[in-house]
């Protein structure tokens, strides 16, 4: 799969923009800035936004392109984060120390998906937050990206089995509108959720 996206983020431009995701940026404006653990963070956008606003930000992805693009945009920017190349299901950060944990557009097999949800809450802090947008099923119909496999799309029903010991604070299955560089630009089918660690 890093194939995949190394192939998309070595094409000219930002393949999903230069901006932090709308209900990203929403989240981490209204929260005192603190330690945030970026999984899947390609080329960089929502963790160059989270630096500017004065958060301490460990994002990783398995794409060696997506850091490239990621450390030159935080270069324009002026802003530092740690980035590494790591595999999502091994990677590993001390429990108890995060303060977010945000999941952007990151889609994984069901063979995976508990797991990696799983070892996220044990990186919060209690009172942390898991902080998420992904597509649901009904983003099939749409030309907005996402995964073409229902599989990896995600229900409200997934994310409350997933997230159960965490405190729902925000869940809604809405119908957008991305404007996210070209890979993400058109009427969208999105859930958003928060959950608070207790």
């Amino acid at each position: 799969m890093s194939s995949f996206w190394n192939e998309r983020y070595r094409e000219e431009g930002f393949a999903y923009g230069e901006e932090p995701n709308v209900f990203f940026a929403e989240q981490i404006d209204s929260l005192k800035p603190g330690s945030l653990i970026l999984p899947c963070e390609g080329e960089g956008r929502n963790a160059v936004f989270a630096a500017s606003k004065g958060w301490e930000v460990n994002a990783f992805d398995t794409s060696v392109a997506g850091k490239s693009k990621a450390l030159q945009l935080a270069f324009r920017q002026n802003v530092r984060f740690s980035y590494t190349i790591e595999d999502v299901v091994k990677a590993a950060f001390p429990n108890n120390t995060a303060d977010v944990v945000a999941f952007i557009y990151a889609h994984f097999p069901e063979t995976i998906r508990k797991q990696i949800h799983r070892k996220a809450i044990g990186w919060l802090k209690p009172g942390g937050r898991i902080v998420l947008e992904v597509f649901n099923p009904l983003q099939l119909q749409n030309t907005s990206g996402g995964p073409k496999d229902v599989s990896m799309l995600y229900t409200k029903e997934m994310l409350l089995e997933d997230f159960a010991e965490l405190e729902i604070e925000f869940l809604e299955t809405v119908q957008i509108e991305l404007n996210e560089g070209k890979y993400h630009k058109g009427k969208a089918d999105v859930i958003r959720f928060v959950g608070v660690r207790k």
